[in-house]
């Protein structure tokens, strides 16, 4: 395909790259069905991120503005108010965020960057940006501290010193502490970088500095010297104020805590190992491990806070790491579930030199997110509101619906909310800041993730919001071996035999068919009532690739026979000729033969309110070949089939009747018209790799491998549908999975006068397939006739493997499958509900009568190369585009729009792409993401109304639009980060301490760190870059500090423009005159020794 750089295509050049096959009839259908969709519908654009921040490495909070903030190891930054406000942001460079510190109420954020740069962000607007930033070229940056109420941000260094920022200008100022001047001769070393900074509570004036050696220092600004030095001997990981100044606390590497009176800096005045052993002779407690940050808050009434991480001994091995609440005499050790990355103390004031009143502690973990109400009785946690728990078990497939039946999510919560968890906190959560968006969104919106444990979980995700409504664990319909020994050794897989690989759902009649790794379908039905099932319902099918092999004795599909009902045959194990008992598992040889990967559990199954099993179908080994994975799934309500396929062939199944109407290899579905030479193969004897996912182990060979599509032969990247099976080289000719299928109404046969329902199948060589379905009447004797199917051979062919196939009725418009509406599945026997539900007849999408006249349809194919628009009866192509020459398409769906409905792709070189329907003109072509990840192409989905998603990383999922009419209204929809919030009044100094003193002692830090005070920092020592806030921040910040912080830049901009070009004629004018003084020179020592009249 000809790629534009432009971001849009414009619409006059479609016939150069869209060629129509068939120009006479392609001018007169476009005659026919005007296209409403133009090129200026569509823009791309990022909407929300949702999940837990990926690799989280700091974390900040505004006590004002309750606000947090989250940094990680890739330089996003993730903000959170109440729930339904968060906010994404990315520093450029990428490099971890090992420090954030608010501006607290003023809006405004300062991250500290591993690459040695600092940066400030505008909070007051929807989307944050950086004002300035400061990147430091001669000093690692190790610790920064910004105080309550001030415009000088303090950095301390890996060499030990510590320079002082002006958060309005980003200026250095002249004023620095060097590390030996700050413990001239306590000791002879270096004391190592500065670990910890902040000011005396009760005096402005003085700092304290924690090295990371053990030297504590405090430093008097004014006088710019020591005023004293504490010494211990084992390093420092953290230090912390009690509110008065006169005292700190030090967290130690061998687990002990030290308490310093400041005035008494010879040795602590007490020394406490929280989880050492303490010996009877009076020896020091054993050492253990670091205590790496710790906590000193005070209450008025009672016992101060003591809240620290680390710190265990060293022989509990085993132990899960633990945050340690010491208070008064008792002390809690919190066990988490995940390494502690940081901790903060909530507390009532912002102010340090008030009695803090602790109410919360906010612990940063690697995976999880934990609040904990310090306020009650055993310290239980908060429930959390944000969506953070996607990654519970990794996600390994994903499907999202827009615009859905509006009864589904109050029916999913009202099943869900039963699943909650007790023992939560009683107390709101405590991050509140910020407001929702005025979206005009109305429409529902669901997103459902299937995971690696088996479960699926459904996500409301109506108006940039995401929270879970009901979660259905598939793996309870199977035996778990307890242990690895008890693991039959008939799996496919090594590790999550349980993974949901496909997912299938038919929004209005709620039924919902998952496929797993392990070869394996599960039907679910929606119920609101709990029902036990005695024996779970089962189907083996032998799904085979030599056509010598094969026992099926319906072959061609049409003469099946009637299988016995449900009620006559409880458990219809054996109920269809090609479906064997389990008895016959294993022969003398030891060769598996008609056995399931997984054992099926026998006991009676409890189903709560929600998804209940209807059946389980699962493919057996072959002759000791294992069964390959199931490569394509679809469920449709109205004809009660389920059919799925693989790289061997594919099987329908009626759900209702719980048999199998057709189970065909590949080649059987052309009959005698064959188009390609194939090799019969002998029966692989070996395991296949662990899972077709390839998301255990991502970014290893094998993995990549393995997930390579069967078309994929001359391929530049190993990107490949997530959809595709494992198949080797060696028989990938032969090999053709089944990729694809639709059911509909339609013409399946040229000569067809009227419409009947199918199944139309795509496979991986780009062959389009149709299977004419003949329906018993509906009730009764739906349940007793069988339903006869056969196939009707091929119709037409793309290139590349077939991805996605819809309809369109005469007009243009999308044919949606026919449906059943839901009904309650275990409404009692006799009563009026059940009668009422067999009398109901299917919805049925029938075509108007004016599409009868002209007795059009159209079939709309897209392949991993091309789309076709096919009209019908006629099956001749109008329609042809060829999507990508050089890449592929991983996923391709058709959409309705506001207006109309395109075709949207999502290519392995990251262009996401629409085109229109019926005549596939390109409307949108935006190289969005480089595809890096197997993960991105196994989750990534279009779904209507100009909305899509896929997992960014993987705990996050990241939304997008590619409508121009989501994006123009996506400011409105965002909330706001910053509300104009009174900062809290100043804790009362008290008449006498007003009068003797004795009360905090206030700084003026202008002064001491201006320019007219300090003068100037070296220029060479860190470099300003102004911040691409721009004028969006400049709207954002009209007041407050922010609003100086913006004009100040700017000045600053002008200035320092100026005086590099002053610099720069300096250095000019200083180079002309060292070459003419070097020009003198020469001349003088040329003419040394000459007479005048020599010259």
């Amino acid at each position: 395909m000809k790629k534009f750089n432009i971001r849009k295509v414009l619409d006059g050049l479609t016939a150069v790259s869209s060629p129509s096959p068939s120009p006479q009839l392609g001018s007169k259908e476009n005659e026919l069905i005007p296209e409403t969709l133009q090129s200026e519908h569509f823009q791309l654009c990022k909407t929300v991120r949702h999940g837990f921040p990926y690799q989280p490495s700091s974390m900040a909070f505004d006590p004002v503005q309750k606000i947090l903030a989250i940094g990680t190891q890739s330089g996003a930054l993730r903000l959170f108010g109440r729930p339904g406000v968060e906010c994404y942001c990315q520093h450029e460079s990428g490099a971890a965020v090992i420090q954030l510190q608010f501006l607290i109420n003023e809006g405004a954020l300062v991250s500290a960057l591993a690459d040695d740069s600092i940066h400030l962000w505008n909070l007051r607007q929807k989307r944050p940006a950086v004002l300035h930033s400061l990147k430091f070229n001669k000093e690692r940056i190790t610790f920064c501290h910004l105080p309550f109420q001030s415009k000088w941000l303090y950095i301390g260094s890996e060499r030990g010193n510590i320079h002082i920022v002006n958060v309005e200008s980003f200026t250095l100022s002249g004023y620095t502490i060097m590390w030996n001047k700050a413990i001239e001769l306590s000791s002879k070393a270096h004391p190592g970088p500065v670990v910890h900074i902040s000011d005396n509570p009760m005096d402005e004036g003085k700092l304290i500095i924690g090295f990371e050696s053990g030297i504590v220092v405090l430093w008097d600004l004014k006088s710019k010297r020591a005023d004293y030095r504490y010494t211990y001997d084992e390093a420092i990981h953290s230090v912390a104020w009690h509110h008065e100044g006169k005292q700190f606390i030090c967290s130690h590497s061998d687990g002990t805590l030290t308490i310093w009176n400041i005035k008494s800096p010879a040795k602590p005045i007490q020394t406490i190992t929280p989880h050492g052993k303490q010996p009877k002779d009076g020896k020091k407690p054993e050492p253990c491990k670091p205590i790496l940050k710790v906590e000193y808050k005070t209450t008025r009434a009672g016992d101060p806070f003591m809240i620290f991480s680390g710190g265990l001994s060293y022989d509990t091995v085993g132990r899960r790491p633990c945050l340690t609440v010491m208070h008064g005499k008792s002390t809690a050790v919190l066990e988490m579930d995940y390494p502690i990355v940081d901790f903060l103390t909530l507390c009532e004031t912002p102010y340090p030199n008030d009695f803090q009143e602790p109410y919360a502690v906010v612990v940063l973990l690697e995976k999880d997110l934990v609040v904990i109400d310090l306020a009650q009785n055993g310290y239980p946690i908060f429930e959390n509101p944000y969506p953070m728990m996607i990654h519970e078990s990794p996600v390994t497939s994903c499907e999202y619906l827009a615009d859905c039946p509006v009864d589904l999510v109050p029916a999913l919560y009202s099943v869900g909310s039963r699943q909650k968890r007790q023992g939560y906190s009683k107390k709101e959560w405590p991050i509140s800041g910020g407001n929702w968006g005025l979206g005009t969104q109305s429409y529902p919106e669901i997103i459902i993730t299937g995971h690696a444990d088996g479960s699926v979980k459904f996500w409301d995700a109506s108006a940039i919001m995401l929270q879970v409504l009901y979660k259905l664990k598939t793996a309870k319909v199977f035996e778990k071996a307890r242990c690895k020994e008890e693991k039959p050794s008939t799996e496919i897989v090594d590790e999550d035999p349980f993974a949901i690989q496909l997912m299938s759902w038919c929004p209005e009649s709620r039924m919902l068919c998952v496929a797993g790794v392990s070869a394996h379908v599960i039907i679910y039905r929606f119920s609101k009532q709990e029902i036990t099932t005695e024996v779970v319902q089962l189907l083996e099918v032998r799904l085979q690739y030599e056509l010598n092999d094969l026992e099926s004795p319906e072959g061609g599909g049409d003469q099946t026979p009637a299988p016995p009902t449900p009620s006559t045959s409880p458990s219809p194990q054996t109920a269809g000729p090609q479906t064997h008992p389990s008895t016959s598992s294993n022969s003398s040889d030891g060769m598996r033969d008609n056995i399931p990967c997984l054992k099926v559990r026998s006991s009676p199954l409890k189903q709560s309110p929600g998804y209940q099993v209807e059946l389980v179908v699962q493919l057996v080994w072959v002759s000791g070949e294992p069964p390959q994975q199931i490569s394509s799934l679809a469920i449709n309500s109205c004809y009660g089939l389920v059919v799925f396929g693989n790289s061997n062939g594919l099987a329908v199944v009626d759900y209702l009747q719980k048999t199998v109407l057709l189970n065909l290899g590949t080649m059987e579905l052309y009959g005698s018209n064959d188009p390609y030479q194939r090799q019969l193969r002998s029966p692989r004897k070996s395991r296949q790799p662990s899972g077709g996912l390839c998301d255990i182990n991502e970014g290893s060979a094998t993995s990549e491998d393995r997930c390579k599509s069967p078309t994929s032969d001359n391929r530049d990247n190993s990107f490949s549908r997530s959809r595709s099976s494992s198949v080797t080289s060696i028989d990938k000719e032969s090999r053709e999975a089944i990729t694809s299928f639709y059911f509909c109404e339609t013409y399946t046969r040229k000569a067809d006068g009227g419409l009947t329902p199918s199944l139309w199948v795509g496979t991986s060589l780009g062959t389009v397939l149709a299977i004419s379905l003949n329906m018993p009447p509906a009730g009764e004797q739906r349940l007793l006739q069988p339903v006869i199917v056969s196939p009707c051979g091929t119709l037409n062919r793309l290139k590349g493997s077939v991805l996605r196939m819809a309809f369109l009725d005469s007009t243009g418009s999308l044919l949606p499958s026919a449906f059943e509406p839901w009904y309650e599945p275990n409404a009692p026997a006799n009563g009026e509900e059940r009668d009422k539900v067999r009398k109901r007849r299917p919805v049925s999408v029938s075509p108007s009568t004016s599409q009868e006249l002209n007795e059009n349809q159209y079939a709309v194919v897209c392949s991993e190369k091309q789309a076709k628009v096919i009209a019908l009866p006629s099956q001749t192509c109008v329609f042809k585009h060829n999507i990508t020459e050089t890449s592929f398409v991983l996923r391709a769906d058709v959409v309705q729009m506001n207006t109309g409905i395109c075709v949207a792709c999502f290519c392995a070189n990251g262009h996401i792409m629409t085109l229109s329907l019926p005549g596939l003109r390109p409307l949108l072509d935006v190289n969005y993401l480089p595809l890096t990840d197997m993960r991105i192409a196994r989750t990534f989905c279009f779904s209507n109304l100009g909305q899509a998603l896929y997992l960014t990383s993987p705990t996050e999922i990241q939304r997008i639009t590619y409508s121009q009419e989501v994006c123009e209204n996506l400011q409105e929809m965002l909330g706001e980060l910053f509300t104009p919030v009174e900062t809290p009044e100043a804790p009362n100094r008290g008449f006498f301490k007003g009068l003797f003193g004795g009360g905090a002692q206030s700084l003026d830090r202008e002064e001491l760190f201006g320019e007219t005070g300090a003068g100037k920092a070296p220029r060479s020592l860190a470099q300003h870059i102004p911040g691409p806030g721009g004028i969006e921040g400049m709207k954002g910040a009209a007041s407050g500090i922010v609003g100086d912080l913006a004009r100040a830049r700017i000045a600053l901009d002008e200035r320092g423009q100026k005086l590099g070009e002053v610099e720069e004629r300096t250095a000019a004018m200083m180079a002309s005159a060292d070459s003419f003084s070097k020009h003198a020179h020469e001349m003088m020592l040329k003419c040394k020794d000459k007479k005048w009249y020599q010259f």
